[in-house]
């Protein structure tokens, strides 16, 4: 074992908020599963299906907010910290909550892969894990690299993750279940991948 990762295996909840403080505007750290993780930085295409899915769902349910760079406590006991790429909650629910809010009133998170090593196991498993422990109803992957939307829903903390699951090609309608209620027509994902 590394001293690296012996010192993170050991790290605590407060120091990796003081390191992901002072860590520049170009890199995103996140503390799943007791490691420190580093988002890869996004590209225009990333941003750009971000800002289309805000659009989808302000026009859709303009009570609702969906936050870019929301910091959440996740996994068992708030001892995980996430950035997820936008976070779905009612309108101004996270005015004057800190850079990392309790994940309480949370209706939705989403990621959109990144072309790097890292995005099958963070995104496509330690992330259901600790949003369903979290108890945040619905988790959106939005996955370039297999042109899917996967929807996770109906949180269940004793199997840490997701009891239902379903996932659609881009290019399909999907259906954001309750509590959002949205549906989402992807044929536009299509241009946004290599």
């Amino acid at each position: 074992m590394t001293v690296m990762a012996e010192r993170t295996s050991q790290m605590s909840v407060e120091e990796f908020e003081t390191i992901a403080a002072a860590a520049p505007e170009t890199v995103t750290l996140e503390f799943i599963d007791g490691r420190i993780r580093v988002k890869a930085v996004t590209d225009g295409d990333h941003g750009t299906i971000v800002s289309w899915l805000a659009r989808r769902c302000m026009q859709t349910r303009p009570d609702l907010d969906l936050y870019q760079g929301q910091g959440l406590r996740v996994e068992a006991y708030r001892e995980g910290r996430a950035k997820p790429d936008a976070v779905l909650a009612p309108e101004a629910h996270f005015a004057g909550h800190g850079e990392w809010a309790d994940p309480s009133g949370t209706l939705m998170v989403v990621e959109v892969t990144s072309y790097d090593s890292d995005t099958d196991r963070r995104d496509r498993y330690e992330k259901p894990a600790a949003y369903g422990q979290a108890e945040i109803p619905v988790y959106l992957l939005i996955d370039r690299d297999s042109r899917t939307l996967t929807v996770h829903s109906s949180p269940d903390r004793k199997i840490g993750g997701y009891r239902t699951v379903h996932t659609a090609k881009f290019g399909e309608k999907v259906l954001l279940p309750d509590p959002i209620d949205i549906e989402l027509d992807t044929e536009i994902l299509k241009n946004y991948v290599r």
